[in-house]
Order: C-alpha cells, then sequence, then structure tokens
C-alpha cells in the first residue's frame, strides 16, 4: 500500500469521525422515580404516609438520599452527555423539582422544568426537566380525559411543543392508572385516556402534516394490552392516514427476547414504553429515530438479587413498607434522536 493510499485512509477516517462526533445524539430518558416526596404535608393531598411521622418515616436524609439516587441515574444513563430532557412521573410537586435540579450536582446542566399539579389525590405528578442549551419548549398544556361525573382523579397527560436542533418534536408524557387490585383494574380508565391522546396525536398531524410525535411514559400495562393497542392501531383500520401511524418501539423491543421496565412476582413487564409517529423514523431530514436507539437503562446498581423468586429485580426505595434506600421499582428507558 503506498503511502498516498495509506494517508488518504487516514484523511477518510478523520472525515468520517468528524461527521459521526459532530452532532451527537440528543437522549431523551423517561423515569419512574418511586415516589419522589418532599418531608412537608400537603394539607390538601393524600402525603401522610411519606412525612416523618408517617408509615414510612420518610425523613430529611432520606429525601436527600432519594434526590442524589435520581442524579445518579440520570448521570450515570447520559454517560458523558446528560440527556436532553427527563420525563418524570411520581413526582409530589414542583419543588422536590427544584431542589433535584439545583441542589444536586445536575445545577451544571442548567436543566428548566415544566411541571403543574395534578387531580391525583396522592398528589403524584408528570412533568419533565430539560437542558436549555438544547432545547426550547414553544408552548405546553396538561389534559386529561372528560369523565361522565366530571371528576378524573388520576394523573393528567404533558404535552410539550419542543424546538431541538431546529427540529420540531410534539412529546408527550404519561401515567396511566395502576393496576393495582388486578390486571383489569383502572382499564377503563387508562382506555379513556389512550383516546384521548390519540385525538390530541391526530389533531397535530392534521394541523401540521409530518409532525414527528413522541409518547412516553408508565402506561401500567403492556404493549399488547387492549388500552396500548387502541393507541397504536394500525394505519389502514378506519381510513386513518398511513402518516397517522403510531409505532410501539417498546412493543418491538420486547418482542425481541425478555425484557422489562418492572418486576412483579419474579415477572418482567414492559410497563414503561415509547410510542412514535412514523414521521419520526422515516423523515428525509432534521431529527428521527430508530427501533434499535430505544433501549432500558439497566445498569447493576439500579438492581439487586430478587428474595423471594429466582434472578434479579428493582432495587427500590421501599420493599413493601420496609425502607432498603434503593433507586427506583422502575427502571428508566433511554432513546436517542439523531441529525440526518
Amino acid at each position: 500500500m503506498t503511502g498516498t493510499l495509506v494517508l488518504l485512509l487516514i484523511f477518510l477516517n478523520v472525515i468520517s469521525l468528524q461527521e459521526k462526533t459532530s452532532a451527537p445524539p440528543v437522549t431523551i430518558m423517561f423515569y419512574n422515580v418511586e415516589n419522589l416526596f418532599d418531608t412537608f404535608d400537603d394539607p390538601v393531598k393524600d402525603d401522610d404516609e411519606f412525612l416523618p411521622s408517617g408509615l414510612r418515616r420518610w425523613s430529611k436524609s432520606r429525601y436527600i438520599k432519594k434526590l442524589n439516587s435520581v442524579f445518579k441515574t440520570i448521570a450515570a444513563a447520559g454517560e458523558w452527555n446528560l440527556p436532553a430532557i427527563v420525563a418524570f412521573c411520581e413526582v409530589e410537586n414542583r419543588s422536590v423539582l427544584n431542589d433535584l435540579t439545583n441542589n444536586t450536582l445536575l445545577e451544571r446542566a442548567d436543566y428548566g422544568i415544566i411541571h403543574e399539579d395534578s387531580p391525583d389525590a396522592r398528589g403524584i405528578d408528570v412533568c419533565m426537566i430539560y437542558r436549555k442549551e438544547i432545547v426550547r419548549i414553544l408552548s405546553y398544556d396538561y389534559f386529561f380525559p372528560e369523565t361522565p361525573d366530571g371528576n378524573f382523579n388520576s394523573r393528567s397527560i404533558l404535552y410539550a411543543k419542543c424546538c431541538i436542533v431546529s427540529d420540531t418534536i410534539h412529546l408527550f408524557v404519561n401515567h396511566w392508572p395502576s393496576r393495582r387490585g388486578g390486571v383489569l383494574a383502572g382499564e377503563d380508565m387508562r382506555i379513556s385516556i389512550s383516546g384521548k391522546v390519540r385525538e390530541v396525536a391526530d389533531s397535530i398531524h392534521y394541523r401540521s402534516k409530518g409532525a414527528k410525535i413522541m409518547i412516553m411514559g408508565d402506561f401500567n400495562c403492556t404493549p399488547n394490552d387492549r388500552a396500548m393497542l387502541e393507541l397504536t392501531d394500525p394505519a389502514t383500520e378506519a381510513g386513518r392516514d398511513k402518516d397517522l401511524t403510531l409505532i410501539n418501539l417498546s412493543g418491538l423491543l420486547s418482542s425481541s427476547g425478555p425484557e422489562g421496565t418492572y418486576n412483579y412476582r419474579g415477572t418482567w413487564e414492559m410497563l414503561d414504553q415509547v410510542i412514535v409517529s412514523r414521521s419520526l423514523l422515516e423523515c428525509r431530514e432534521g431529527l428521527f429515530t430508530r427501533p434499535d436507539l430505544l433501549r432500558i437503562f439497566k445498569p447493576d446498581f439500579l438492581l439487586r438479587s430478587d428474595s423471594r423468586f429466582p434472578g434479579l429485580t428493582t432495587f427500590s426505595t421501599y420493599y413493601g413498607y420496609r425502607y432498603q434506600g434503593g433507586f427506583s421499582d422502575h427502571l428508566p428507558v433511554l432513546i436517542d434522536l439523531v441529525q440526518k
């Protein structure tokens, strides 16, 4: 091989490396943080369990440890590049987000906050933080479906219109009603919320054809449950425009082998999911993603040996009512957006 050819190959490799590293991926993270409560009594919410005098003996030291655990998870997930957006559920109020972004090392990343109190009886909310140097919030809103009695007492859905790297991403953050009491518990409400999210997503598409939509959260059901299938029904059904197709990337992930974000009695379930519009997978320019850019973040420190069932489970803050000082009972999910 001649010296000229060697130099040419080195030059091409350098150019290729520059192209790959000049625009790092934009990472979006979702994390159910398992009851991120402060230690103060909110008289209009049922937060007594998480007070110093409550059943869980929730103290200031435990609260500070919890904040640092959430910080550690975000920092480790981002490695050298902290996530541009971190969406949460099970956060009590804006105050804990202020503590997280200002009283931990996340302060250096200059995260902004989107939060609004929800109708949830316990006071836990969906919310997000975003790096101001990367993300500009064009608008945001919280919404929930109408109920026959007008009494919606679950978490509202966060919708944020985000400008990221001169592209627009429509982001929905969810925490659907629990299945506590059995798989069918709360199903009617989950189906109702699913229909509302679909309605809003469709309206965004009709106003802006080809809009790039991402729907993420703890849906408290698996990709094959009815509420999720109604959200991601095939475009051919009901004559829907194929551009309105929503693809559950987590469903693709779970079909490739045993995966999950939540462990229930020794069985991993895919409750924390990411759904995207076809336009975010097949766009010709701007930000896009691929199924292989979605992953569950599961380092060793977020897991422990299951004392009751074979294998590993999440290292949660509480095991029942016993404090064990872990991180969360859910694993986070991460998805990268790359520039085309």
